[in-house]
């Protein structure tokens, strides 16, 4: 029996898709991109030729490829603007504002232990409520 070739460009674009909607700061990371598409391409080959199912050899592929990658700042922010402020802008513009508002929060971040689940603690509401403060203060003193 043949093995199913995963070809290399398959691990990045799924890479480069999350990276694009929840993690933009390493959507233009080449390095990184192409050592972790790299090595997902090898660990899914060597599941398979282990003997693993195509399910569980993509299983193993998808920890090595978006290992760090679960609890995103950008989808934090991003969920604070549209819930928050969506009465202030319209739909459309809403993940642009949140992209202009990105590096304004990154420094709300450092005062936390980010780990994959730290969305569904009881700090992340901690969080929230600052990131909340932080966009409201930038709006007052800059405007829209």
């Amino acid at each position: 029996m043949n093995t199913p070739e995963k070809d290399l460009s398959y691990f990045r674009l799924k890479l480069q898709e999350l990276l694009y909607t929840s993690f933009p700061e390493l959507a233009a990371d080449t390095l990184f991109i192409n050592q972790r598409s790299t090595d997902a391409a090898y660990v899914y080959q060597e599941a398979f030729r282990s003997g693993n199912p195509i399910d569980q050899c993509s299983a193993i592929a998808d920890q090595i490829l978006f290992e760090g990658l679960y609890f995103s700042k950008f989808d934090t922010v991003f969920q604070v603007v549209c819930q928050e402020f969506d009465s202030l802008l319209p739909d459309e513009e809403l993940r642009p504002f949140a992209m202009k508002m990105f590096p304004i929060c990154i420094p709300v971040f450092a005062n936390y232990e980010l780990t994959d689940d730290f969305a569904y603690t009881t700090v992340f509401d901690r969080l929230y409520t600052e990131l909340t403060g932080t966009i409201q203060i930038w709006i007052d003193e800059n405007g829209l």
